[in-house]
């Protein structure tokens, strides 16, 4: 269960398909394919992340872009996705999980940590890392970012001990308040909590330049901010889907960096408990629905 799960049931998101079934990180087992399907197999573990589909031949596809696509289908938004016992996929979209036995420890990685992966690669090789809003996504990136021998700072909701415990044993050298100012200045800041109060935040948090990603695809309206805080090129940028090369790359990384989501696992006919305790910020790590 993701925030963006959260966005598509509250109707944050625009053209929202209706009816439709939430859910963009889903783990199952194949058990019919479609004609032509060469790429997978009866009886395989696979993953199926946000991008559902694209088209293949617009300017952004041919050039390598194709998360932002002109003509995409997007998993449990545009095409009915994962809170259920059964979904249809694009072969192209659904990921091989060899060695990822655990379903429940799996799923997470299809949003949280590809989008996650994304955001740091745009955060780009700074060593001092700040991470503003420790859920599903921050506590997997952590654990990448100590892999590759980065500092976490960890931002967090005031007052939540509870997730800044979970940043502190993940790793970070640092955990939070998102109202304090860093203890240091940072190389990069990722916005994963949909509040634009923090991008100003995170840009006086910064180092001269800095760069700060908002990897949500909702937020908050950003506040009037002065541009002395963006001036000596610090930069701002945000993060849209991702690419099956970023699903290659993490689904690679995950295992040599030792990620372990820390998950809550629901049964899928209290979805809407699970959506709950997200919207009130009761879940540490990431929730997972099981049918």
């Amino acid at each position: 269960m993701c925030r963006t799960d959260l966005h598509v049931v509250d109707g944050d998101l625009p053209s929202l398909k209706l009816p439709i079934v939430p859910g963009h990180e889903i783990v199952g087992i194949v058990e019919a394919l479609g004609e032509g399907v060469t790429t997978l197999a009866l009886g395989m573990r696979v993953g199926i992340p946000w991008l559902g589909h694209t088209c293949g031949h617009c300017p952004y596809c041919a050039s390598g872009r194709e998360n932002l696509c002109d003509e995409p289908a997007f998993t449990g938004y545009t095409r009915d996705g994962g809170f259920a016992t059964h979904v249809v996929a694009d072969a192209h979209f659904a990921f091989a999980l060899e060695g990822f036995d655990d379903p429940v420890a799996a799923a997470p990685l299809l949003c949280a940590g590809l989008i996650g992966w994304r955001s740091l690669k745009l955060a780009g090789e700074g060593r001092r890392i700040g991470l503003y809003g420790f859920g599903a996504a921050a506590h997997i990136l952590a654990q990448v970012c100590r892999w590759q021998g980065r500092d976490v700072y960890a931002f967090t909701r005031p007052g939540d001990r509870d997730a800044q415990n979970l940043a502190l044993s993940l790793g970070a050298c640092w955990a939070g308040s998102s109202q304090e100012p860093a203890p240091q200045r940072l190389d990069a800041a990722i916005v994963f909590a949909p509040v634009g109060s923090l991008v100003p935040a995170a840009l006086r948090a910064v180092a001269k330049g800095g760069r700060v990603v908002c990897g949500g695809i909702h937020m908050s309206d950003i506040p009037q901010f002065p541009y002395r805080i963006l001036w000596e090129e610090r930069q701002l940028l945000s993060v849209a889907n991702l690419t099956r090369q970023d699903a290659t790359e993490f689904l690679s990384i995950a295992p040599k960096a030792g990620v372990k989501a820390t998950t809550m696992a629901y049964p899928l006919e209290r979805a809407n408990d699970a959506l709950a305790d997200l919207r009130a910020g009761r879940i540490q790590g990431a929730a997972v629905l099981q049918p």
